[in-house]
């Protein structure tokens, strides 16, 4: 007789993956609890009139925890925003807080709306109004509750929540740091649009610098060459696929999109087709490489690395057995089931975790947030400095090229590079850089340092929810 387990939702995802790694902890059973729970969820229901009628949106506002504040999580616009959903984002969001170290506890937003059937007077007009209704419950504010772009939401939105949450506080000095991933003009850093995305390739480069972690994917050597399999080719995947395609040599083997998927075993041009999906709406009619409508085959190609950067659950128990890429990296947040989990485990798959891996954009959403606390943009007060720095040593290593007895020159193209101080996207990609790195050492410790712990997720969990008990003993729980 054969039994057929059910596929958990994304919710049941969350806390059985949670449940895995608090049973390998000795925590209080009262504190597991409070860690566990959502402490609150905001539901509202608001009209706006458009064409000639009032129209009724549903949007909610969770907090998952308080333990650090304010509270920090993206708003989503998708027809498929639910509470539960909203709820275990909001869980992922304070373990992932936690694990790169930005002091936040975590939230999420979301809007139940498809933004494609909205002008934009409309969708401003939709913005609006919820962020007036979560403004007035100090659901956004600089130190209580900052949101940030999600899927389906990007500048625009945001400048629109920071215009409202303003000219609802007008005597608020910081009101520009209620909301992150701004554009630059309205308060945002540079960096922020890229920043997922670059995130996840400096997850993938610190994974490559340990050749034993590597080999525990079934790899070798480094990024160069590796064929990857991008799913999703929004923000977050098509930053990861243009920086690891220049930056490291990757060759992108597989594009799927909502319509399909294009494979190319010499590897496609992401800016091409980034500009095709742009103007055409998908990825179908692209002359570039071979189309495949059913883009889902693509998530079981022959490929390095997989990286799912769009929706939830795309990797699940009906597909996991047949994925072969021996290295995932969740680009998104929840693109693979607890179950499909358990199934990949046991394949040996190794999987660089949502909570870690996409933890780019929280990261330089922190430093925007200290940015517009602080008044003033970084680099401004010390770039000049370290380019007078710079020029003083260049004009002594100058002096010294000059002496033909010792038979050296500067090479070429040092003076240019070196001589430029460092401004505000350096010190971003920089801080970014050292968040990514020191994140997945502490991951790397728990993952090889305990007997009992066999891959990066369980890892990343312990070192989360013991940083946020730490916080939750400070206070005195």
């Amino acid at each position: 007789m054969s039994t057929t387990t059910a596929e958990p939702s994304f919710r049941q995802s969350v806390d059985l993956m949670f449940n895995r790694a608090v049973a390998l902890m000795d925590l209080p059973p009262g504190l597991e609890e409070k860690i566990r729970v959502c402490n609150a969820t905001y539901t509202v229901r608001f009209g706006v009139r458009l064409r000639g009628q009032i129209q009724t949106f549903t949007g909610y506002r969770s907090v998952h925890s308080e333990h650090m504040e304010p509270v920090k999580g993206g708003i989503r616009y998708s027809l498929g925003v639910n509470q539960d959903e909203v709820e275990a984002l909001a869980a992922l969001m304070t373990y992932k807080c936690a694990l790169v170290e930005t002091p936040f506890g975590g939230s999420k937003g979301g809007l139940c709306i498809d933004p494609r059937q909205y002008d934009e007077h409309e969708l401003e007009l939709i913005t609006r109004r919820f962020a007036y209704e979560l403004a007035k419950r100090d659901l956004i504010h600089p130190s209580q509750n900052v949101p940030a772009p999600d899927m389906g939401t990007g500048e625009r939105e945001m400048a629109w929540i920071a215009d409202q949450y303003a000219r609802m506080n007008t005597t608020d000095i910081n009101s520009r740091a209620c909301v992150t991933g701004k554009p630059l003009n309205a308060g945002g850093i540079a960096g922020r649009v890229e920043a997922t995305g670059r995130g996840v390739e400096y997850a993938l480069q610190e994974f490559f610098r340990h050749p034993e972690d590597v080999a525990a994917a079934k790899l070798s050597g480094g990024l160069e060459g590796k064929r990857i399999v991008v799913q999703g080719l929004g923000n977050v995947g098509y930053h990861a696929a243009k920086f690891l395609s220049e930056d490291d040599g990757c060759l992108i083997t597989g594009i799927i999109e909502r319509d399909g998927a294009l494979v190319h075993e010499k590897g496609l041009d992401v800016e091409a087709v980034h500009r095709w999906i742009s103007s055409h709406g998908g990825v179908s009619g692209f002359a570039d490489g071979k189309y495949i409508k059913d883009g889902g085959k693509v998530l079981e190609m022959e490929c390095d690395i997989l990286i799912p950067a769009a929706l939830e659950g795309v990797i699940n128990m009906s597909n996991a057995a047949e994925v072969k890429a021996p290295l995932i990296v969740e680009a998104a947040n929840g693109p693979i089931t607890a179950g499909a989990d358990e199934i990949l485990r046991e394949k040996g798959t190794v999987i660089i975790p949502d909570m870690y891996a996409n933890a780019g954009g929280v990261t330089v959403s922190y430093f925007e947030w200290v940015k517009n606390l602080s008044h003033i943009r970084f680099g401004r007060m010390q770039r000049r400095s370290e380019e007078a720095a710079h020029v003083l040593l260049i004009q002594e290593l100058e002096r010294l090229s000059a002496d033909k007895e010792l038979g050296w020159e500067l090479s070429k193209g040092f003076k240019e590079k070196y001589m430029k101080g460092a401004g505000e996207l350096e010190l971003v990609r920089s801080g970014l850089d050292d968040t990514m790195r020191t994140a997945y050492q502490s991951m790397r410790e728990v993952w090889h340092g305990r007997d009992d712990v066999h891959d990066l997720r369980v890892a990343a969990y312990l070192v989360a929810i013991g940083r946020v008990a730490a916080s939750y003993r400070a206070k005195g729980l």
